[in-house]
């Protein structure tokens, strides 16, 4: 059974992060942005970071038995709370437990409902359309998603 751990994102360097950042096969299922640099993937760094510091939010790296294999966290956007995993494609397998975690967050901080924000790209799940208050599409930033809004119990 592997080791999942979170840990805060200023615990992990740039360098580290710039593999999965660029990573075609990840990117392909998240909003089209420029390929990261080490300087923009550094300003993206903190800007997780100010995230984190919010009231309602968590945003953590992923390590894996003790490899660098992603991030998560509850993000504010456009006034919801919302749960993103952004995992290297050898550990998407784990999304479910990651996802189950992140549930627990929520629930601890005392969040009532979340919802998460996949880009039409990825195919609908039907583990979380069991779990879901409601299932539509939506557009953030330009981009056609598949939102899925949860209570949180």
């Amino acid at each position: 059974m592997p080791i999942i751990e979170y840990v805060k994102f200023n615990t992990i360097r740039p360098e580290v992060f710039l593999p999965l950042l660029n990573k075609l096969k990840v990117r392909e299922h998240l909003i089209e942005h420029e390929l990261f640099t080490i300087e923009t993937a550094a300003a993206w760094i903190e800007s997780k970071l100010e995230v984190d510091a919010n009231h309602g939010c968590k945003v953590r790296a992923i390590n894996v038995d003790n490899q660098f294999v992603g991030w998560c966290g509850i993000q504010l956007e456009d006034g919801k709370y919302e749960l993103a995993i952004v995992i290297d494609d050898t550990s998407w397998g784990l999304g479910v437990k990651i996802f189950y975690e992140l549930m627990n967050w929520a629930k601890a901080i005392g969040h009532k409902e979340v919802y998460i924000h996949f880009l039409h790209t990825r195919p609908k799940y039907k583990f979380l359309e069991r779990l879901s208050k409601r299932v539509y599409e939506s557009e953030l930033f330009g981009s056609k998603f598949n939102t899925y809004q949860l209570a949180v119990i």
